[in-house]
């Protein structure tokens, strides 16, 4: 089956295919992307956090998790009240 590994860093991001045998799951595929795992603090598919252990589909993208580096809510209060340009 066909599956796509997916990273993301500011302002740039890598993707890897790979084929996989039915039944393989995504700490497998993380395990045979060859992509940088430093920082990585959890795993998705298709946007839905998943289990490492979870069984792949064929045609699924697995997109590796970094930490935020901002929180969205302080983030959007600071936006509110910064003075308009």
């Amino acid at each position: 089956m066909i599956i796509e590994v997916v990273r993301a860093w500011p302002r740039r991001s890598s993707a890897v295919t790979l084929d996989l045998p039915e039944g393989a799951t995504v700490a497998e595929a993380i395990a045979a992307c060859g992509l940088p795992l430093d920082g990585i603090t959890g795993q998705a598919v298709f946007g839905e956090r998943v289990a490492a252990t979870q069984v792949l589909r064929h045609g699924d993208r697995v997109e590796l998790l970094a930490p935020l580096l901002a929180d969205p809510k302080e983030a959007r209060r600071r936006r509110a009240v910064a003075p308009k340009r």
